[in-house]
């Protein structure tokens, strides 16, 4: 009795938190908003831009591009900036860079221009989401399950957000105002980030700069997201190839720098540090890889417009939302690990909703929106289930000091699921549909089948991790 009343999450009413603890959680949070809106936002924008800037749409594209692979530059570095400088130091720089990038990129007076102003702007964007993270799970503690959920509402707003604040601009100003629009609320999160975050300098622990961990690993993550993104191409397997033969020389030397490594490898020892870590690498990759096969599909075999997607999708984001909005509690009742189970077998339930969708339009029954709209909405209550208790489990097991390293290579993992599982899933797609000839009907299981039987496995692999999590909300794995 008494060892199952310790397997329990502990159910009692929670102590109130220190109010200054949300206080720096809405600070915080400006970052990776500004960061994730400015990601989407020029998105809709491209061909507009190529016309005032008299260049190509291949060109232009660079203006997304640019700001994708120096956000991902720079990440690697996000550790040891923080251990030197200090979080509060480091995010008033990182947002006086993004408000000044901003204002240049308004400025911009050519292609070129814009495309080195937004690299700029990505450098200073890419540091700001895992500051954020350490900025919460520090002031938090102990109680980062009860905050966690604000953590996700970047990642949910954006996406809404961005390309619904670019329609209002373009309709009524010109494109510069895509960018200047950050600069009064740049300048409102410097100031609220001045007053109200803690100073952080009794944390320091500066150390030297590991050139050789960054020149091996930044160049990978620049490599896998551009191999990614071609990956039908022969470049493109050549790079992918050469991110994973850097990334692989990258772990020998870090192993062999050990402390002064630019990611300490000693923080994956622990089992509960190392299963958070594999189940955001594989959680993230199911995201990814399902924002990509689920349009696909709709558009590609089932004949859909593009411009359904918004509405046929919005079920997803809503599922998400309300998984959010509700993660404090779910924690608190269920524990860590029985919450991210509970969310995984729902997403593989309504991920195996959609291999059955790709049966029946094989078969020629066309789309069934009854079980399309709710298979959505619970694959984004599945996915909402995941991600954040997971991340917050990861912090609250490692020592306050290690914060900075954890933010550092939980992130990194992240930036690496989410294209490895998408081109999995993307190649296993192609695969099936050259052997299948692009015919339309098969008396068995189709190649968006396929597709879809490898996302639900990719869910049913975080199930088999996630039994490592802790049960409770302490960061240890109970038994």
């Amino acid at each position: 009795m008494a060892s199952a009343a310790r397997d329990m999450p502990d159910k009692q009413a929670p102590e109130k938190l220190d109010p200054s603890v949300y206080r720096i959680c809405f600070v915080a949070l400006f970052g990776p908003l500004l960061s994730q809106v400015d990601a989407t936002i020029v998105n809709v924008s491209l061909s507009g831009l190529a016309a005032e800037l008299h260049s190509s749409l291949s060109t232009i594209q660079w203006v997304t591009s640019a700001y994708l692979l120096a956000l991902t530059l720079v990440l690697p570095l996000n550790g040891w900036l923080l251990e030197r400088i200090g979080a509060k130091r480091l995010f008033l720089v990182c947002l006086t860079g993004f408000t000044i990038s901003s204002a240049l990129c308004g400025l911009a007076w050519s292609a070129g221009s814009l495309i080195a102003f937004r690299a700029f702007q990505g450098i200073s964007g890419g540091l700001m989401a895992p500051m954020a993270q350490m900025l919460v799970a520090r002031a938090a503690g102990k109680n980062m399950s009860r905050v966690v959920g604000y953590m996700s509402l970047p990642v949910l707003f954006a996406p809404i957000a961005g390309p619904m604040l670019a329609g209002v601009i373009l309709q009524y100003a010109t494109w510069r105002w895509l960018f200047l629009v950050n600069v009064p609320v740049g300048l409102l999160a410097l100031v609220l980030a001045f007053t109200l975050l803690p100073e952080d300098r009794q944390d320091l622990r500066p150390r030297g700069l590991d050139w050789g961990g960054l020149a091996l690993l930044s160049p990978a993550l620049v490599l896998l997201l551009l191999g990614t993104q071609s990956i039908a191409g022969a470049i493109g397997r050549l790079e992918v190839v050469a991110a994973m033969a850097l990334i692989g020389l990258f772990l020998w030397h870090a192993r062999d720098k050990a402390d002064a490594a630019l990611v300490d490898l000693k923080l994956f020892k622990g089992m509960v540090f190392r299963a958070c870590a594999i189940t955001q690498f594989l959680s993230n990759g199911a995201l990814f890889a399902g924002q990509m096969l689920v349009p696909v599909f709709l558009v590609d075999a089932c004949g859909r417009a593009p411009t359904e997607m918004g509405w046929m999708l919005a079920p997803l984001g809503l599922g998400m939302m309300v998984s959010s909005l509700a993660m404090s509690t779910l924690t608190r009742r269920l524990g860590t690990r029985r919450l991210v189970r509970s969310g995984t077998a729902l997403a593989t339930v309504s991920t195996l909703a959609f291999v059955w969708l790709a049966w029946q339009w094989g078969h020629g029954h066309g789309l069934d929106l009854r079980l399309l709209l709710p298979a959505l909405f619970l694959r984004g209550m599945g996915q909402g289930s995941v991600g954040l208790p997971t991340m917050s489990a990861a912090y609250t097991a490692i020592d306050k000091r290690e914060l900075a390293m954890a933010t550092t290579s939980i992130n990194i993992v992240q930036r690496i699921g989410g294209p490895t599982m998408t081109t999995l899933c993307a190649t296993l797609l192609a695969w099936r549909l050259e052997v299948e000839g692009h015919s339309a009907f098969h008396a068995g299981m189709n190649a968006y089948g396929w597709a879809f039987a490898a996302l639900a496995l990719i869910h049913g692999l975080i199930w088999l991790v996630a039994g490592r999590l802790p049960a409770g909300l302490d960061g240890h794995p109970k038994r």
